[in-house]
């Protein structure tokens, strides 16, 4: 065992949160608050049939990330379709560049981004042309 099941991302408005990862990435949520004590919403990431697993948006419980601070934590890595599209929804929808677009050769296109609350993750194309 040690096989990762489930995540959970700490947001300061979980309003705003719940809208750009359902925006960016086709989320949906559950409210599953009156089991957490507290301001907590499962992510629904895909279908129960494809490879991934499920998570939740949890109310933060202190001060958010510094901007330009080291990562702290864990960053989830979201796999994509199309890196460019995603990219584009992920600006439009107040996310930042925190590393952009480089290859993994012969393997993806990989960077990092900043979402609403100031919490780092990554989005992943494969792609065996990335060079």
């Amino acid at each position: 065992m040690g096989r990762l099941v489930h995540f959970e991302i700490h947001v300061s408005d979980m309003e705003r949160a719940k809208d750009f990862y359902r925006k960016v990435f086709g989320w949906s949520f559950q409210d599953w608050s009156e089991y957490a004590g507290m301001p907590y919403f499962g992510a629904v990431t895909g279908e129960d049939d494809e490879l991934g697993i499920n998570g939740a948006l949890m109310q933060r419980q202190g001060p958010p990330p510094e901007t330009n601070q080291a990562l702290n934590g864990f960053a989830c890595t979201m796999g994509v379709e199309s890196y460019d599209v995603t990219e584009a929804k992920i600006l439009e929808n107040g996310g930042k560049v925190a590393m952009p677009k480089y290859a993994l050769p012969g393997m993806a296109w990989q960077g990092y981004y900043i979402d609403t609350e100031g919490n780092v993750f990554g989005i992943h194309q494969p792609d065996k042309n990335a060079k």
